[in-house]
């Protein structure tokens, strides 16, 4: 059998083995240390612009959000409104905190949260306790986040960014991540940069992440014992790890350089094939890196080919895609849970379809991949 085709494997630079083997030399090995200091320096140093940026790099972008929440104090009783059209890490922390989850449909431009669904959200909750919004980055598409910012500065709520999966995005050149009063960061192990699993979280206000330092390293006071006056967590990045993200540091903006040449081979495969259409950037304001490339496959309009028709395709030749996220209000999870909005995002979700996007595909295993696709297509 052909090798396996990963949908987007972890793909190394060739610095990170100096940076983990000094912390085996210099026995660094203990959770905390120089790597940590260098990979959070990295992170705002690549994000900052105009304003200062802070970062706390931490065990997942699950983690990140989780503390966000926690340090608005958002509890049970409370309401945090998310796109549905997501990973289950954006939706699991507002339920480990018991709140209140309220989902939000997509918009077609950029797949993300619909300004006009959050509209009718916050009119619909306005006499209640609305904490926060979180909005998602998906597969690195930037949100509409200035018209999802004034809307929600207009009920006087809070915006968290799950920017996730785009890290290397933006939208009228400010970095995604940096727009919300917090955002998540994930370095899970199949994204655009990868620390093997871990997560950050960023913001322009310092004191929240010193707060989400503290937090992340068990909430431990300053004293020669252990001495604990509340709950922490324990989800601070080890040096090992983070000497890994030093070196992919170095390599992401070639790996979203690789990245969108991937998504253009697809769009030049795809051109003028009927009832195929891609996550494409709405305008030249929107700079995706478009860590997946995503389409959406339309039956009417490919004489019956469905989007699991091809996915099976590829699958019977050991080459991996995968189906849009389901959104969470459909989870089982969830059950019964509410969405505003159209159904946008379920549209999406039956017809759309992840592609082989890794920085790492050679020319090799592109032809395998382009020769299923021209099978199904063009034959």
């Amino acid at each position: 059998m052909n090798t396996k085709i990963w949908l987007s494997s972890p793909h190394m630079g060739g610095t990170e083995e100096n940076y983990v083997k000094e912390a085996f030399d210099t026995n660094w090995v203990a959770p905390l240390g120089p790597n940590v200091n260098g990979f959070e320096a990295d992170i705002s140093y690549y994000l900052s612009k105009q304003e200062e940026i802070y970062t706390a790099v931490l065990t997942s972008g699950t983690a990140a959000l989780h503390l966000a929440l926690k340090m608005l104090g958002i509890g049970a009783g409370d309401v945090v409104m998310v796109q549905s059209f997501t990973f289950c890490g954006t939706t699991n922390p507002v339920t480990y905190l018991g709140a209140e989850i309220v989902f939000i449909d997509s918009e077609l431009d950029t797949w993300n949260m619909c300004p006009n669904a959050l509209k009718q959200a916050l009119e619909a909750f306005k006499h209640k306790s609305v904490k926060a919004i979180i909005p998602v980055h998906l597969y690195g598409m930037p949100a509409k986040m200035q018209e999802l910012q004034s809307i929600a500065d207009s009920y006087g709520v809070t915006v968290i960014e799950d920017a996730a999966e785009a890290l290397g995005s933006s939208f009228k050149s400010q970095k995604c991540g940096t727009f919300g009063i917090m955002a998540a960061l994930s370095f899970n192990g199949n994204k655009i940069i990868t620390t093997s699993g871990g997560g950050a979280l960023v913001s322009k206000n310092k004191y929240y992440v010193d707060l989400a330092r503290f937090l992340a390293t068990q909430a431990r006071d300053e004293a020669p014992h252990y001495q604990h006056s509340q709950i922490g967590y324990n989800y601070r990045m080890s040096n090992i790890v983070a000497g890994i993200g030093r070196g992919q540091m170095q390599v992401l903006e070639e790996r979203v350089t690789q990245r969108r040449e991937n998504n253009k081979l697809y769009r030049d495969f795809f051109d003028g094939v009927p009832g195929v259409s891609f996550q494409t950037e709405p305008s030249g304001d929107y700079f995706s890196n478009y860590w997946l490339t995503a389409i959406l496959i339309e039956p009417t309009l490919t004489g019956g080919i469905t989007r699991e028709d091809v996915r099976l395709a590829l699958e019977a030749e050991n080459i991996e895609s995968r189906p849009l996220w389901k959104p969470m209000h459909m989870q089982p999870v969830y059950e019964g849970s509410k969405l505003y909005g159209t159904g946008v995002c379920e549209e999406l979700f039956a017809k759309g379809l992840c592609l082989p996007s890794g920085s790492n595909l050679t020319d090799v295993e592109f032809d395998r991949i382009l020769s299923v696709l021209s099978r199904i297509f063009k034959n």
